[in-house]
Protein backbone atom coordinates (compact mmCIF):
# COMPACT_ATOMS: atom_id res chain seq x y z
CA UNK A 1 0.00 0.00 0.00
CA UNK A 2 0.96 3.70 0.02
CA UNK A 3 3.14 5.17 2.78
CA UNK A 4 1.18 4.33 5.96
CA UNK A 5 1.80 7.61 7.79
CA UNK A 6 0.34 9.85 5.04
CA UNK A 7 -3.41 9.25 5.74
CA UNK A 8 -3.15 9.84 9.52
CA UNK A 9 -1.31 13.13 8.91
CA UNK A 10 -4.04 14.26 6.50
CA UNK A 11 -6.75 13.17 8.93
CA UNK A 12 -5.13 15.17 11.73
CA UNK A 13 -4.84 18.24 9.50
CA UNK A 14 -8.48 17.98 8.43
CA UNK A 15 -9.64 17.54 12.04
CA UNK A 16 -7.60 20.49 13.28
CA UNK A 17 -8.71 22.80 10.47
CA UNK A 18 -12.36 21.78 10.74
CA UNK A 19 -12.58 22.22 14.51
CA UNK A 20 -10.75 25.54 14.33
CA UNK A 21 -13.07 26.81 11.58
CA UNK A 22 -16.11 25.82 13.64
CA UNK A 23 -14.81 27.35 16.87
CA UNK A 24 -13.77 30.60 15.18
CA UNK A 25 -17.02 30.89 13.28
CA UNK A 26 -15.20 30.71 9.94
CA UNK A 27 -17.20 27.78 8.60
CA UNK A 28 -20.10 25.44 9.22
CA UNK A 29 -18.31 22.49 10.82
CA UNK A 30 -20.26 19.57 12.30
CA UNK A 31 -17.82 18.21 14.88
CA UNK A 32 -19.57 14.90 15.63
CA UNK A 33 -19.88 13.89 12.00
CA UNK A 34 -16.32 15.07 11.28
CA UNK A 35 -14.77 13.11 14.15
CA UNK A 36 -16.88 10.01 13.44
CA UNK A 37 -15.97 10.03 9.75
CA UNK A 38 -12.24 10.37 10.44
CA UNK A 39 -12.36 7.63 13.09
CA UNK A 40 -14.06 5.28 10.64
CA UNK A 41 -11.38 6.08 8.03
CA UNK A 42 -8.69 5.06 10.51
CA UNK A 43 -10.56 1.80 11.12
CA UNK A 44 -10.83 1.11 7.37
CA UNK A 45 -7.08 1.71 6.98
CA UNK A 46 -6.34 -0.79 9.76
CA UNK A 47 -8.63 -3.41 8.22
CA UNK A 48 -6.99 -2.98 4.81
CA UNK A 49 -3.47 -3.09 6.27
CA UNK A 50 -4.23 -6.45 7.86
CA UNK A 51 -5.34 -7.82 4.49
CA UNK A 52 -8.96 -8.32 5.45
CA UNK A 53 -12.11 -7.46 3.54
CA UNK A 54 -12.91 -6.99 -0.13
CA UNK A 55 -10.78 -4.41 -1.91
CA UNK A 56 -13.79 -3.11 -3.86
CA UNK A 57 -15.90 -2.80 -0.71
CA UNK A 58 -13.15 -1.07 1.25
CA UNK A 59 -12.54 1.35 -1.61
CA UNK A 60 -16.23 2.22 -1.85
CA UNK A 61 -16.54 2.69 1.93
CA UNK A 62 -13.47 4.92 1.97
CA UNK A 63 -14.82 7.18 -0.82
CA UNK A 64 -18.18 7.44 0.97
CA UNK A 65 -16.42 8.45 4.19
CA UNK A 66 -14.40 11.07 2.30
CA UNK A 67 -17.69 12.58 1.10
CA UNK A 68 -19.03 12.54 4.66
CA UNK A 69 -15.93 14.26 6.06
CA UNK A 70 -15.95 16.90 3.29
CA UNK A 71 -19.61 17.65 4.04
CA UNK A 72 -18.90 17.94 7.78
CA UNK A 73 -15.77 20.11 7.41
CA UNK A 74 -16.33 23.87 7.40
CA UNK A 75 -12.74 24.75 6.49
CA UNK A 76 -12.58 23.12 3.06
CA UNK A 77 -9.31 21.36 3.88
CA UNK A 78 -11.02 17.95 3.72
CA UNK A 79 -11.08 18.21 -0.08
CA UNK A 80 -7.41 17.21 0.05
CA UNK A 81 -8.55 13.71 1.03
CA UNK A 82 -9.65 13.11 -2.56
CA UNK A 83 -5.96 13.12 -3.54
CA UNK A 84 -5.76 9.74 -1.81
CA UNK A 85 -8.43 8.22 -4.06
CA UNK A 86 -6.25 7.59 -7.16
CA UNK A 87 -3.38 6.42 -4.95
CA UNK A 88 -5.54 3.79 -3.28
CA UNK A 89 -7.03 2.82 -6.65
CA UNK A 90 -3.55 2.39 -8.16
CA UNK A 91 -2.41 0.03 -5.41
CA UNK A 92 -5.69 -1.87 -5.36
CA UNK A 93 -6.71 -2.08 -9.02
CA UNK A 94 -3.93 -0.69 -11.23
CA UNK A 95 -3.11 2.32 -13.39
CA UNK A 96 -6.31 2.47 -15.44
CA UNK A 97 -8.52 2.43 -12.36
CA UNK A 98 -6.36 5.13 -10.77
CA UNK A 99 -6.73 7.47 -13.74
CA UNK A 100 -10.46 6.78 -13.94
CA UNK A 101 -10.92 7.57 -10.25
CA UNK A 102 -8.99 10.84 -10.65
CA UNK A 103 -11.20 11.87 -13.57
CA UNK A 104 -14.26 10.95 -11.50
CA UNK A 105 -13.06 13.14 -8.62
CA UNK A 106 -12.58 16.12 -10.93
CA UNK A 107 -15.98 15.52 -12.52
CA UNK A 108 -17.61 15.37 -9.08
CA UNK A 109 -16.05 18.71 -8.12
CA UNK A 110 -17.26 20.29 -11.34
CA UNK A 111 -20.79 19.00 -10.73
CA UNK A 112 -20.71 20.21 -7.12
CA UNK A 113 -19.61 23.68 -8.22
CA UNK A 114 -22.26 23.77 -10.93
CA UNK A 115 -25.01 22.84 -8.48
CA UNK A 116 -23.93 25.20 -5.72
CA UNK A 117 -22.78 28.21 -7.73
CA UNK A 118 -24.20 29.40 -11.06
CA UNK A 119 -21.51 30.52 -13.48
CA UNK A 120 -18.89 29.13 -11.09
CA UNK A 121 -16.24 29.25 -13.80
CA UNK A 122 -16.19 33.03 -13.44
CA UNK A 123 -15.15 32.66 -9.80
CA UNK A 124 -11.33 32.75 -9.79
CA UNK A 125 -11.10 31.10 -6.38
CA UNK A 126 -13.18 28.09 -7.43
CA UNK A 127 -11.32 27.68 -10.70
CA UNK A 128 -8.01 27.88 -8.86
CA UNK A 129 -9.19 25.27 -6.35
CA UNK A 130 -10.18 22.96 -9.19
CA UNK A 131 -6.81 23.37 -10.89
CA UNK A 132 -4.95 22.72 -7.64
CA UNK A 133 -6.98 19.56 -7.04
CA UNK A 134 -6.25 18.44 -10.59
CA UNK A 135 -2.52 18.97 -10.13
CA UNK A 136 -2.67 17.15 -6.80
CA UNK A 137 -4.42 14.18 -8.39
CA UNK A 138 -1.84 14.07 -11.20
CA UNK A 139 0.99 14.19 -8.68
CA UNK A 140 -0.68 11.46 -6.63
CA UNK A 141 -0.96 9.16 -9.67
CA UNK A 142 2.70 9.77 -10.52
CA UNK A 143 3.86 9.01 -6.99
CA UNK A 144 1.70 5.89 -6.84
CA UNK A 145 3.18 4.66 -10.13
CA UNK A 146 6.70 5.23 -8.81
CA UNK A 147 5.89 3.42 -5.57
CA UNK A 148 4.42 0.43 -7.42
CA UNK A 149 7.44 0.24 -9.72
CA UNK A 150 9.80 0.51 -6.75
CA UNK A 151 7.95 -2.33 -5.02
CA UNK A 152 8.11 -4.44 -8.19
CA UNK A 153 11.84 -3.82 -8.52
CA UNK A 154 12.35 -4.69 -4.85
CA UNK A 155 10.54 -7.99 -5.34
CA UNK A 156 12.70 -8.75 -8.39
CA UNK A 157 15.82 -7.79 -6.45
CA UNK A 158 14.88 -10.06 -3.56
CA UNK A 159 14.19 -12.90 -6.01
CA UNK A 160 17.55 -12.24 -7.67
CA UNK A 161 19.28 -12.28 -4.28
CA UNK A 162 17.59 -15.58 -3.46
CA UNK A 163 18.84 -17.04 -6.75
CA UNK A 164 22.33 -15.72 -6.08
CA UNK A 165 22.33 -17.31 -2.63
CA UNK A 166 21.19 -20.59 -4.16
CA UNK A 167 23.90 -20.37 -6.82
CA UNK A 168 26.51 -19.55 -4.17
CA UNK A 169 25.48 -22.59 -2.14
CA UNK A 170 25.66 -24.75 -5.27
CA UNK A 171 29.10 -23.39 -6.16
CA UNK A 172 30.30 -24.01 -2.61
CA UNK A 173 29.05 -27.59 -2.79
CA UNK A 174 30.68 -28.14 -6.17
CA UNK A 175 33.91 -26.59 -4.88
CA UNK A 176 33.87 -28.98 -1.95
CA UNK A 177 33.43 -31.95 -4.29
CA UNK A 178 36.17 -30.65 -6.58
CA UNK A 179 38.54 -30.18 -3.64
CA UNK A 180 37.74 -33.69 -2.41
CA UNK A 181 38.53 -35.11 -5.86
CA UNK A 182 41.73 -33.10 -6.02
CA UNK A 183 42.87 -34.43 -2.66
CA UNK A 184 42.08 -37.98 -3.79
CA UNK A 185 44.23 -37.49 -6.87
CA UNK A 186 47.05 -35.95 -4.85
CA UNK A 187 47.05 -38.83 -2.40
CA UNK A 188 47.04 -41.38 -5.20
CA UNK A 189 49.54 -39.61 -7.42
CA UNK A 190 51.99 -38.78 -4.66
CA UNK A 191 51.92 -40.39 -1.26
CA UNK A 192 49.91 -43.42 -2.34
CA UNK A 193 52.51 -44.55 -4.85
CA UNK A 194 55.53 -44.11 -2.64
CA UNK A 195 54.01 -45.49 0.55
CA UNK A 196 52.75 -48.57 -1.30
CA UNK A 197 56.18 -49.07 -2.81
CA UNK A 198 57.82 -48.65 0.60
CA UNK A 199 55.49 -51.22 2.17
CA UNK A 200 56.24 -53.77 -0.57
CA UNK A 201 60.00 -53.24 -0.29
CA UNK A 202 59.94 -53.57 3.49
CA UNK A 203 57.99 -56.82 3.14
CA UNK A 204 60.62 -58.05 0.68
CA UNK A 205 63.40 -57.13 3.09
CA UNK A 206 61.67 -59.06 5.85
CA UNK A 207 61.17 -62.08 3.58
CA UNK A 208 64.81 -62.18 2.39
CA UNK A 209 66.44 -61.18 5.66
CA UNK A 210 67.54 -64.74 6.44
CA UNK A 211 67.89 -66.31 3.00
CA UNK A 212 69.40 -63.38 1.07
CA UNK A 213 70.69 -60.54 3.30
CA UNK A 214 72.06 -58.64 0.28
CA UNK A 215 68.64 -58.58 -1.40
CA UNK A 216 67.08 -57.51 1.89
CA UNK A 217 69.57 -54.63 2.15
CA UNK A 218 68.81 -53.54 -1.40
CA UNK A 219 65.10 -53.61 -0.64
CA UNK A 220 65.62 -51.47 2.45
CA UNK A 221 67.69 -48.98 0.44
CA UNK A 222 64.91 -48.75 -2.14
CA UNK A 223 62.31 -48.42 0.61
CA UNK A 224 64.34 -45.61 2.12
CA UNK A 225 64.45 -43.92 -1.30
CA UNK A 226 60.67 -44.27 -1.68
CA UNK A 227 60.08 -42.73 1.74
CA UNK A 228 62.37 -39.81 0.86
CA UNK A 229 60.45 -39.35 -2.36
CA UNK A 230 57.18 -39.34 -0.42
CA UNK A 231 58.57 -36.62 1.83
CA UNK A 232 59.69 -34.66 -1.22
CA UNK A 233 56.18 -34.95 -2.63
CA UNK A 234 54.73 -33.57 0.58
CA UNK A 235 57.14 -30.63 0.41
CA UNK A 236 56.24 -30.00 -3.22
CA UNK A 237 52.54 -30.05 -2.34
CA UNK A 238 53.14 -27.50 0.40
CA UNK A 239 55.16 -25.32 -1.97
CA UNK A 240 52.36 -25.54 -4.52
CA UNK A 241 50.13 -23.76 -2.01
CA UNK A 242 52.49 -20.78 -2.22
CA UNK A 243 52.90 -19.52 -5.79
CA UNK A 244 56.11 -17.67 -5.00
CA UNK A 245 57.76 -20.87 -3.72
CA UNK A 246 56.72 -23.40 -6.38
CA UNK A 247 58.83 -23.78 -9.54
CA UNK A 248 57.77 -26.49 -11.97
CA UNK A 249 61.21 -26.78 -13.53
CA UNK A 250 62.77 -27.35 -10.11
CA UNK A 251 60.08 -29.84 -9.09
CA UNK A 252 60.46 -31.84 -12.32
CA UNK A 253 64.24 -31.82 -11.95
CA UNK A 254 63.72 -33.52 -8.59
CA UNK A 255 62.21 -36.50 -10.41
CA UNK A 256 65.54 -37.23 -12.13
CA UNK A 257 68.17 -39.69 -11.11
CA UNK A 258 68.98 -43.28 -12.04
CA UNK A 259 67.35 -44.14 -15.36
CA UNK A 260 65.47 -40.82 -15.51
CA UNK A 261 66.87 -37.96 -17.60
CA UNK A 262 65.32 -34.50 -17.50
CA UNK A 263 65.25 -31.88 -20.25
CA UNK A 264 63.62 -28.51 -19.53
CA UNK A 265 63.39 -25.66 -22.04
CA UNK A 266 61.72 -22.26 -22.03
CA UNK A 267 60.61 -19.92 -19.25
CA UNK A 268 57.80 -20.92 -16.92
CA UNK A 269 57.17 -17.37 -15.69
CA UNK A 270 53.73 -16.15 -16.68
CA UNK A 271 52.07 -19.55 -16.74
CA UNK A 272 49.27 -19.98 -14.16
CA UNK A 273 50.00 -21.93 -10.99
CA UNK A 274 47.11 -24.41 -11.51
CA UNK A 275 48.62 -25.34 -14.90
CA UNK A 276 52.09 -25.80 -13.42
CA UNK A 277 50.88 -27.98 -10.54
CA UNK A 278 48.72 -30.10 -12.88
CA UNK A 279 51.67 -30.68 -15.23
CA UNK A 280 53.91 -31.57 -12.29
CA UNK A 281 51.44 -34.18 -11.06
CA UNK A 282 51.31 -35.64 -14.57
CA UNK A 283 55.11 -35.82 -14.71
CA UNK A 284 55.20 -37.42 -11.28
CA UNK A 285 52.60 -40.00 -12.29
CA UNK A 286 54.37 -40.77 -15.57
CA UNK A 287 57.79 -41.27 -13.97
CA UNK A 288 56.38 -43.34 -11.10
CA UNK A 289 54.50 -45.64 -13.49
CA UNK A 290 57.60 -46.08 -15.67
CA UNK A 291 59.76 -46.90 -12.64
CA UNK A 292 57.32 -49.27 -11.02
CA UNK A 293 55.47 -51.03 -13.81
CA UNK A 294 57.37 -50.67 -17.09
CA UNK A 295 60.71 -52.22 -16.13
CA UNK A 296 62.31 -49.44 -18.17
CA UNK A 297 66.05 -49.00 -18.49
CA UNK A 298 65.69 -45.46 -19.73
CA UNK A 299 63.08 -42.81 -18.90
CA UNK A 300 63.13 -39.42 -20.58
CA UNK A 301 61.22 -36.40 -19.33
CA UNK A 302 60.99 -33.37 -21.62
CA UNK A 303 59.30 -30.23 -20.39
CA UNK A 304 58.86 -27.29 -22.77
CA UNK A 305 57.52 -23.87 -21.83
CA UNK A 306 56.29 -22.02 -24.88
CA UNK A 307 54.27 -18.80 -25.20
CA UNK A 308 51.31 -20.78 -26.52
CA UNK A 309 51.45 -23.93 -24.37
CA UNK A 310 53.19 -26.03 -21.76
CA UNK A 311 54.14 -29.45 -23.10
CA UNK A 312 55.32 -32.48 -21.15
CA UNK A 313 56.57 -35.72 -22.67
CA UNK A 314 57.46 -38.76 -20.55
CA UNK A 315 58.87 -41.63 -22.63
CA UNK A 316 60.30 -44.99 -21.56
CA UNK A 317 61.61 -48.15 -23.21
CA UNK A 318 59.71 -50.46 -20.89
CA UNK A 319 57.21 -53.23 -21.43
CA UNK A 320 54.34 -50.98 -22.51
CA UNK A 321 50.65 -51.66 -21.99
CA UNK A 322 47.24 -51.36 -23.61
CA UNK A 323 46.18 -47.71 -23.06
CA UNK A 324 42.49 -48.62 -22.80
CA UNK A 325 43.25 -50.50 -19.61
CA UNK A 326 43.94 -47.50 -17.44
CA UNK A 327 43.60 -47.33 -13.69
CA UNK A 328 42.68 -44.51 -11.39
CA UNK A 329 46.08 -42.87 -11.81
CA UNK A 330 45.71 -42.22 -15.53
CA UNK A 331 42.04 -41.28 -15.09
CA UNK A 332 42.94 -38.81 -12.37
CA UNK A 333 45.67 -37.37 -14.57
CA UNK A 334 43.23 -36.81 -17.43
CA UNK A 335 40.73 -35.15 -15.09
CA UNK A 336 43.38 -32.88 -13.59
CA UNK A 337 44.72 -31.77 -16.98
CA UNK A 338 41.20 -31.31 -18.37
CA UNK A 339 40.41 -28.94 -15.51
CA UNK A 340 43.10 -26.55 -16.76
CA UNK A 341 42.03 -26.90 -20.40
CA UNK A 342 44.66 -29.40 -21.52
CA UNK A 343 44.69 -32.91 -22.89
CA UNK A 344 46.57 -36.16 -22.31
CA UNK A 345 47.71 -38.57 -25.01
CA UNK A 346 49.13 -42.03 -24.24
CA UNK A 347 50.94 -43.93 -26.99
CA UNK A 348 51.85 -47.44 -25.90
CA UNK A 349 51.59 -51.08 -26.83
CA UNK A 350 52.94 -54.23 -25.19
CA UNK A 351 56.69 -54.59 -25.69
CA UNK A 352 57.16 -51.17 -27.32
CA UNK A 353 57.45 -48.77 -24.40
CA UNK A 354 55.21 -45.87 -23.51
CA UNK A 355 55.04 -42.22 -24.54
CA UNK A 356 52.91 -39.90 -22.41
CA UNK A 357 52.23 -36.44 -23.86
CA UNK A 358 50.55 -33.68 -21.90
CA UNK A 359 49.75 -30.33 -23.50
CA UNK A 360 48.08 -27.35 -21.85
CA UNK A 361 47.40 -24.21 -23.92
CA UNK A 362 48.59 -20.94 -22.41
Amino acid sequence: MYVPWVPPVLYAAVLTAGLYAGAAGLGDTRPVALIAGLALLVAVDLVERRGRGSRVLLFAVRVALYLLVVAADGSGVAKALFVLVPVIAYFSFGRVASIASAVACLAALVVANAVSTPRWWTDLERVTDLLMVGLGLLLAITMAAMAVEERRLRVRLEAGNDRLRAYAAEVAELSTVAERNRLARDIHDGLGHHLTESAILIEQASAFRSSDPAAADRALVEAHRAVRQALDDVRQSVRALHPEAFRLSTAVAGLGGGPVSIDVSGDEDGHPLPVLTAVYRAAQEGVTNARRHAGAERITVRLAFEPSAVTLVVADDGCGFVPDRSGFGLTGMRERIAEVGGNVDVDSRPGAGTRLTVSVPA
